[in-house]
């Protein structure tokens, strides 16, 4: 049985107490700073029923939202989503189980040379000053951005040793394959019909950028 850091126990009317069969896995990352706590506060103050299942922490703390039978709203989707890819509207939330990694995701490099989360001012993608710096840097080539954006925040190698760990939990429990295929970083109509697999959330919208590619979770899931 894989440890729980901190069960949070949401109230029901935080997420769809129906339990569902269970097909996806799909991978996020929080946009968010240093500790869980604050993505629970927003999510437990909203009405909409978005959240996930886990969130895993920089540290590598697994953190429990409610279980992972039942589902909320986190993938976003409409039918122009599925339209664009032929294929009718379903409503896949339902039967996919969602993973946040705390992760402030993209990031661009301010004039002082460091890295500062995004923001967009007049419809330009500038540094979010009001965030302190991130440190902890990964760099794709300039002519092989992810999603137009060349740096991330790099997932820690904690984070990623318990993401495996709940990923092999929750594939035995549900009985989801899962075989690597590198479409996953790019729109794929797999992910949008519904095949059974390991997806990230980019996998779903090209407005997404989790989870990014790095070259450690790629291992990982190739290793599935």
């Amino acid at each position: 049985m894989i440890e729980i850091y901190k069960d949070w126990n949401f109230p029901d009317t935080q997420y769809v107490r129906e339990r569902t069969e269970k097909q996806q896995i799909v991978l996020h990352h929080t946009v968010s700073g240093d500790s869980v706590n604050g993505d629970m506060s927003w999510w437990l103050h909203t009405k909409e029923r978005v959240a996930t299942s886990y969130v895993i922490s920089r540290e590598g703390h697994l953190h429990k939202c409610f279980d992972d039978e039942y589902w909320a709203y986190h993938l976003g989707l409409s039918a122009p989503h599925f339209a664009k890819v032929g294929i009718s509207y379903r409503p896949l939330d339902r039967y996919a189980i969602g993973i946040e990694l705390d992760s402030w995701g993209a990031l661009v490099q301010h004039t002082d040379g460091k890295f500062y989360p995004v923001t967009t001012q007049n419809g330009k993608v500038v540094p979010n000053l009001k965030c302190k710096a991130v440190e902890n840097i990964y760099e794709y080539c300039s002519n092989q951005k992810y999603r137009g954006f060349q740096y991330f925040e790099r997932y820690t190698t904690a984070q990623l040793a318990t993401l495996g760990e709940l990923l092999h939990h929750l594939m035995e429990k549900h009985h989801i394959a899962a075989r690597y295929k590198s479409d996953i970083w790019n729109v794929t109509p797999r992910a949008l019909a519904g095949w059974e697999g390991v997806f990230a959330h980019a996998s779903y919208r090209q407005d997404k950028s989790d989870v990014h590619p790095q070259v450690e979770l790629i291992n990982l899931l190739k290793a599935l």
